[in-house]
């Protein structure tokens, strides 16, 4: 490891928390609010061509993100190892389990592009999405599918610099790979130049090859150690016995994320029950709680590096400190956020589309869902607590508990019971301020304060 990564481990032990934090954070929130300023332009040029095209991204996501948290469950594990045995001073391990992290997550992908692809049309179906939405969603999920291999070891080349304490490399690769997709994104859309115009496809092969170029710079990083982490071919190799240990750690948290993600499949069904307006301003509030969770989550992400750290290194009242303290940050920024959007919802939401009817329903969704934005708040720190230290079967069970425990019965029965679109989001915010409480109760018991490393030898 270099000497930086050391002082960064020195300055996570023992540096001042919330400096600390802050430092750690800048890059991550700055690289999450790119990626979701792209997102807020594919969903503009998108909202050009109508509203079927405008909601094929966001019908398509439930099933892409299903599969691929089967993958990023994995990722959670390996992260949770390799803060750790950085933590616990342990470079040799970390190194090895970074290895081993990312061949399994490039086997894992090839897999889920093949059982994706195969499946997408009985999937949407299931998902009843509209006729109308039906074509779009459809190419859009099979072209991401492709190349879902890339996006893995992106995601893993990233995880596995924020577990050493490097935010600023994917930050900047964050910065070129979202710039080329939205360059790419109107030429590929609208057929500028010599491309072809190919509408909601030209979207997803735009996010594909910008995916394929970070995976392509990370590989190097990562085989060159020009970052910290280095791997050799001895640690690419298939590791059975560390395999196990990931997957021990890592299936409840692949198992509860894939699980969340069809159970949002869910909610998508129930969403289109009320039509393709509820559903289009229902992605619309997407894209745009998105952009605040890129603050949150980017501080919410800086804090696993540091708690996981701290757990490895045995310093878990600092850990338990460091946590707290990202909770009431967290809860400050998405309160200020959430007044911002519910207040000038109109203004915010007719940047996207003129369709007075999804402007209409925007009014309803502000009002219904996104004002319990700051609870859920709390809940996404809490399971990001449990997963770093390796204990993912609790925070399988809290997002379980969220979801398929509260959120999809409440979104079902109050949607039926009142027969308006305005049910479904009570029971979604709903959902979200009982899970906060929830959670907050089992973060308060301490049971996650230990290690799941062996002793350094």
């Amino acid at each position: 490891m270099t000497t930086r990564i050391t002082e960064t481990r020195e300055e996570i032990l023992r540096g001042p928390i919330e400096r600390t934090l802050l430092r750690l954070a800048g890059p991550l929130v700055v690289s999450n609010m790119v990626q979701v300023l792209y997102n807020l332009i594919d969903t503009f040029w998108l909202g050009k061509l109508g509203r079927g095209e405008l909601s094929a991204p966001g019908a398509s996501w439930p099933y892409i993100a299903a599969l691929m948290s089967l993958g990023m469950g994995f990722a959670v594990a390996g992260f949770a190892f390799v803060t750790q045995y950085i933590g616990a001073n342990d470079f040799k391990k970390a190194n090895r389990s970074a290895g081993a992290l990312y061949s399994l997550s490039l086997l894992f992908s090839v897999a889920v592009a093949v059982v994706g692809s195969l499946s997408a049309p009985y999937i949407l179906k299931l998902m009843d999405v509209s006729p109308d939405v039906y074509p779009y969603a459809l190419n859009y999920t099979l072209v991401i599918f492709i190349g879902i291999p890339f996006a893995f070891t992106y995601y893993a080349f990233t995880f596995l610099l924020r577990a050493v304490g490097d935010t600023k490399t994917p930050m900047i690769i964050s910065f070129f790979t979202v710039g080329l997709n939205t360059l790419l994104d109107p030429f590929l859309i609208f057929g500028w130049g010599p491309f072809p115009e190919m509408g909601v496809v030209g979207a997803a092969l735009a996010t594909m090859l910008s995916n394929t170029t970070g995976s392509v710079i990370g590989a190097y990083y990562l085989v060159t150690g020009k970052k910290g982490i280095k791997f050799t071919l001895d640690d690419l190799k298939p590791d059975w016995a560390f395999y196990r240990k990931l997957f021990r750690i890592g299936l409840p948290s692949a198992l509860g994320q894939s699980l969340n993600a069809f159970g949002f499949m869910i909610l998508t069904r129930i969403i289109f029950q009320f039509g393709t307006v509820a559903f289009a301003a229902y992605a619309i509030a997407n894209r745009l709680t998105n952009f605040m969770f890129a603050i949150a989550n980017g501080i919410a992400q800086a804090m696993g590096t540091m708690v996981g750290q701290n757990l490895g290194a045995g310093r878990y009242h600092r850990a338990k400190r460091i946590a707290e303290r990202t909770m009431m940050i967290n809860l400050a920024v998405l309160t200020v956020g959430t007044v911002f959007i519910v207040v000038f919802n109109q203004q915010i939401f007719g940047a996207f589309i003129k369709d007075p009817e999804v402007l209409h329903e925007a009014n309803i969704v502000a009002k219904y869902f996104l004002t319990s934005l700051p609870f859920f708040g709390i809940f996404s720190v809490v399971t990001n607590v449990f997963q770093t230290a390796g204990k993912t079967k609790v925070s399988m069970t809290l997002g379980l508990i969220r979801l398929w425990g509260l959120r999809i019965p409440l979104s079902y029965i109050l949607g039926a019971v009142v027969m308006a679109s305005w049910g479904v989001y009570l029971g979604m915010g709903l959902s979200n301020v009982l899970g906060a409480v929830v959670a907050l109760a089992w973060f308060m018991t301490g049971s996650w304060m230990s290690r799941i490393i062996e002793e350094k030898g």
